[in-house]
């Protein structure tokens, strides 16, 4: 029997069955039932090695077996009875077996375990076949798998197109699974975009194109959005995804499909694109396998995707670095070209310089030089004129041409040549410019027409003496710029070398005459030789003296700031090269900086001449007191500089200093007139901070300036603490710098008033600066490091701007604002004042401005004229601190002055010891007022004694802390009280 149902067995082909297929499923349990008594019933259940579960039954067998085979498989055993048989098999891994059967009448046990062993061999015979074949199964799908992954790899790197490419693609995967309908997006994340790389479906007629970008925006229904979106697979019917996701029934993005399958490509974390299938005619077609299958393969078509990119973009890298390397090969070319084309150029000037040397006459001199022209550029048709002495008349002394083959002298005309020698510069003319010409009158044709004419001018000593031209009869040959250019530069050097052969031959001729009068001649050789010899003696002198000036001052022959630099250059070189090699210099080095005090007095008083006098003897005294290696230099104007080598410590150079002061303070005689000089000397010694001899001469000028400001005649050392001072102007500047820029600058009023009732008539406006950090700063304490650094300017324009924009907004008076000689000199002040007044919509009439007795007297020409434009266009003038200058009628009664400041020095004198000597002197100012028409202001009014005193003395208007501090607003024009 058992042999019998093992054969049947072997005979039937049973298949695995899912749960839901057991119904059809019942080969396996059908063949066992053979072995069992007539209306026995057997039921098979087991669990492969995947996992999976199966069934087989002999038709409808009752619940209590399938509980049974669920105990078994769960417990390993249950209740056997007389009527039932149970055995439990398990194989490797997870593969077990239930079989249960139920026979009608009572089975003896050797049958019973007869069955049950055969049974078992026959289940496990066939599980083990069936995991066999669905292990070689799998097997033969990963191969597939495997080489459809080979087949992507390879079209990733072959050299078809996009298009074919990925219909290669869609035929690979075609062979894994249905794939019919087929299409690739690419996804762009950051834009919100998507591009249908690939596109293939038997109903949708929609044609793919690649480079079209389509916002998500324009397709809020579309189901492949959903999937990139959502970033995992989707897998069922159209119609149900749509309905999972919330996406409306849009016809646009084609017909449903009866399944739908889409899985999204990523890098890294991102999704960047999606392949999706669909079938329209066969529901549930895909399962777990497809959509795992293909979520594997979509990687590799992204890697595939991603290499065919990088290839691209590696071939269109190469392609742009070819490219460059062309145009980079192309500019070597042509430089190799214009480098060819300079040597021949070189090549020509070195002939040409030879030639003039070389040549036995002026004609052979001619036609090798037009044959070096014609290396050079086209000179079939050349000819060389020359303007004959007296300059009616043009010679040719070299012509060769197609057409005129003679070219006689002339009278000076209008031809093309005579052209030239007038304007003094080339000429590169075609047939219609040559046309133009003679329309305008300029030049007349003189022989035959030329296509094209080039010439250029011949000079000596500056002045045109002929002219050298090419020119062609041909449309074919024309000349460019290049070759004006060309000729110009060479007309240069045959300019040269004609005068240099014209002289030799003159020589030559010269030479020829002497040997014929040699006996009466020699003597006149011999002189001119003399002469010549005398000459160069004396141009070689003059290059002497002029290095020797060069170098060296021209009033005390003492060597300049050029040669001092140059020392200290080397100074320092030696400095630092000692410390290179890891010691410090054992001899140190020191500059002093030396100032006369009060040489602008002596200039001054007793002329410059004396001035002169005055530094040369300065300068013979330091030489005399200084060691024999030093250097004394005169920088310019009054100041000296001493370069001390060699010093074991600074204390040499204050010696060194105080014995020149001593020296200088001995007194001479300059213009009948005995004085006494003194100096004020600084002192900076060698620091490896030092990068160069300009910053050692700056730090001991600095010293120098605290010399004068500790009283002159005296020494300083320039030390941290200046350095700390110098460091706070450098920042200061650079504050002063963005202040401009920021215009953290604002102007402060002080009252103006009559003095009879205190009734304010204007303001004077004050500049203050709001610094960051130092809070309301007055101009003294930043007004010097302005004018020194030059940007005073740009701050004071800033003030008249906001009070040009003040006198636009506000009625109260009239508003004067102080300039500086510097700016009232300007060509252009005049002009700039008014147009700012102008753009603020200002009333020029209620501004005035305040200028010095310098200002008037530095260019009295140019003061006038400025003077008069603005008071032209209602700008009046006020003269302050008048009394502190010249204070002369020589000068005043000539500008046209409105008011008259009388300084606050004299104000201040009403009152106390000096009274008499100061009510005289403002007696006397406004004495020269009235006179002049004119009214006075006082200045620096801060008692009443004062008004009641200037009243007295006819003053009518004042201003000072008696009637007012200086504020940011204007007060009205009442009376102060």
């Amino acid at each position: 029997m058992a042999e019998g149902l093992v054969q049947r067995l072997r005979a039937t082909k049973v298949k695995p069955a899912e749960p839901a297929e057991c119904g059809n499923a019942q080969a396996l349990a059908g063949v066992l039932q053979q072995g069992l008594p007539a209306g026995s019933q057997v039921l098979v259940r087991w669990r492969d090695g995947a996992g999976a579960l199966g069934l087989s039954m002999s038709g409808d067998v009752p619940a209590r077996l399938h509980d049974a085979a669920d105990q078994l498989m769960a417990t390993g055993h249950i209740h056997e009875d007389a009527q039932t048989l149970a055995q439990l098999w398990e194989g490797e891994g997870s593969l077990r077996a239930a079989i249960v059967a139920h026979v009608p009448e009572t089975t003896p046990q050797s049958v019973r375990r007869g069955w049950l062993a055969m049974a078992t061999m026959l289940v496990a015979a066939q599980l083990s076949a069936t995991e066999a074949q669905a292990r070689a199964e799998l097997l033969e799908k990963s191969e597939r798998l495997q080489q459809a992954l080979y087949e992507i790899a390879d079209l990733a790197g072959s050299d078809l197109e996009m298009a074919d490419m990925l219909r290669r693609v869609h035929a690979i995967v075609a062979g894994l699974m249905y794939a019919e309908n087929f299409y690739i997006v690419l996804y762009d994340d950051v834009r919100d975009s998507i591009r249908f790389l690939y596109f293939a479906d038997r109903q949708d007629p929609y044609v793919a194109d690649p480079s079209l970008e389509i916002p998500a925006i324009d397709m809020p229904n579309s189901l492949t959005l959903a999937l990139l979106r959502h970033g995992e697979a989707l897998r069922g019917p159209s119609d149900v995804v749509r309905e999972q996701f919330g996406v409306a029934r849009d016809a646009v993005h084609g017909p449903d499909a009866d399944d739908w399958l889409g899985v999204p490509m990523r890098r890294a974390d991102r999704v960047s694109g999606a392949i999706v299938v669909q079938s329209y005619d066969r529901p549930d077609l895909y399962k777990d396998e497809e959509r795992a299958l293909l979520s594997y393969v979509a990687q590799h078509i992204l890697t595939a995707l991603d290499r065919r990119q990088a290839r691209d973009d590696l071939e269109r890298r190469v392609e742009d670095r070819t490219r460059a390397l062309q145009h980079s090969n192309r500019d070597l070319q042509a430089e190799i070209v214009e480098r060819q084309r300079g040597e021949r150029l070189q090549r020509a000037l070195f002939r040409i310089a030879e030639l003039s040397i070389t040549s036995e006459t002026l004609e052979r001199f001619y036609a090798q030089v037009h044959d070096v022209v014609g290396e050079l550029l086209y000179a079939r048709n050349f000819y060389i004129a020359l303007v004959a002495e007296g300059g009616e008349l043009i010679e040719f002394p070299y012509s060769i041409d197609e057409r005129d083959a003679v070219r006689q002298t002339r009278q000076f005309a209008a031809g093309l040549t005579e052209y030239v020698i007038r304007e003094g510069h080339a000429l590169l003319a075609d047939r219609p410019l040559i046309e133009e010409l003679q329309r305008a009158g300029k030049v007349r044709t003189l022989g035959t027409l030329s296509h094209c004419w080039l010439g250029v001018p011949l000079f000596r000593d500056d002045v045109v003496v002929g002219v050298i031209a090419v020119q062609s009869y041909s449309p074919a040959i024309s000349f460019t710029n290049r070759d004006q250019e060309l000729l110009t530069f060479v007309a240069h050097h045959i300019g040269i070398g004609l005068m240099r052969k014209q002289a030799q031959d003159r020589l030559m001729v010269a030479h020829g005459e002497l040997e014929q009068r040699v006996t009466s001649r020699t003597r006149e050789l011999a002189e001119a030789n003399t002469e010549l010899l005398s000459q160069i003696g004396e141009r070689l002198r003059a290059e002497q003296q002029l290095t020797y000036q060069a170098r060296h001052d021209a009033l005390t022959g003492l060597p300049n700031r050029s040669q001092l630099l140059e020392r200290l250059a080397a100074a320092i070189a030696r400095a630092q090269a000692e410390s290179a090699q890891g010691h410090s210099p054992a001899r140190h080095f020191a500059v002093l900086f030396l100032d006369l005090d009060r040489f602008k007095l002596v200039n001054d008083s007793v002329g410059h001449s004396a001035g002169d006098e005055l530094l040369i003897e300065a300068g013979r005294r330091i030489v005399a007191t200084v060691r024999g290696g030093d250097t004394v230099a005169r920088l310019g104007g009054d100041e000296f500089a001493i370069l001390i080598n060699d010093i074991d410590h600074l204390q040499v150079a204050e010696d060194l200093a105080r014995r020149v002061l001593v020296a200088l303070g001995e007194p001479c005689w300059v213009a009948g007139r005995e004085v006494f000089p003194s100096a004020s000397v600084g002192i900076a010694a060698w620091h490896a901070r030092y990068q160069n001899g300009a910053e050692l001469l700056r730090d001991a000028d600095a010293a120098m300036y605290r010399a004068k400001a500790n009283g002159r005649n005296s020494c300083a050392v320039f030390d941290e603490v200046m350095r700390e001072e110098a460091m706070r102007i450098l920042d200061l500047e650079a504050d002063l710098r963005r202040a401009i820029n920021s215009d953290d600058f604002v102007a402060y009023y002080q009252p103006i008033v009559r003095l009879s009732d205190r009734r304010v008539i204007g303001h004077e406006a004050l500049l203050r600066w709001r610094h960051e950090r130092r809070g309301l700063l007055a101009p003294g304490e930043f007004i010097g490091l302005g004018e020194d650094s030059g940007l005073i300017e740009e701050v004071d324009w800033l003030m008249y701007a906001q009070v040009a924009k003040r006198l636009a907004r506000e009625d109260f008076g009239y508003i004067s604002v102080n300039v500086s000689p510097r700016h009232f000199l300007s060509p252009d002040f005049a002009d700039r004042l008014l147009r700012l007044l102008d753009e603020a919509g200002a009333n020029p009439h209620r501004l005035r401005i305040e200028i010095t007795e310098g200002a008037l007297l530095d260019d009295t020409a140019r003061a006038l004229r400025m003077l008069r434009t603005l008071r032209s266009n209602g700008v009046l003038v006020q003269l302050d601190d008048f009394g502190t200058g010249f204070s002369a009628l020589s000068y005043l009664h000539r500008f046209p002055l409105e008011c008259l400041k009388i300084d606050r020095s004299f104000v201040a004198g009403l009152v106390g010891d000096t009274r008499p000597e100061s009510m005289a002197v403002v007696r006397a100012i406004q004495a020269l007022a009235g006179s002049l028409g004119i009214h006075t202001i006082a200045e620096g009014v801060e008692s009443e004694a004062q008004r009641i005193i200037l009243r007295e003395l006819g003053c009518q208007h004042g201003q000072g802390y008696l009637f007012g501090h200086p504020t940011e607003q204007l007060l009205p024009m009442a009376s102060l009280r």
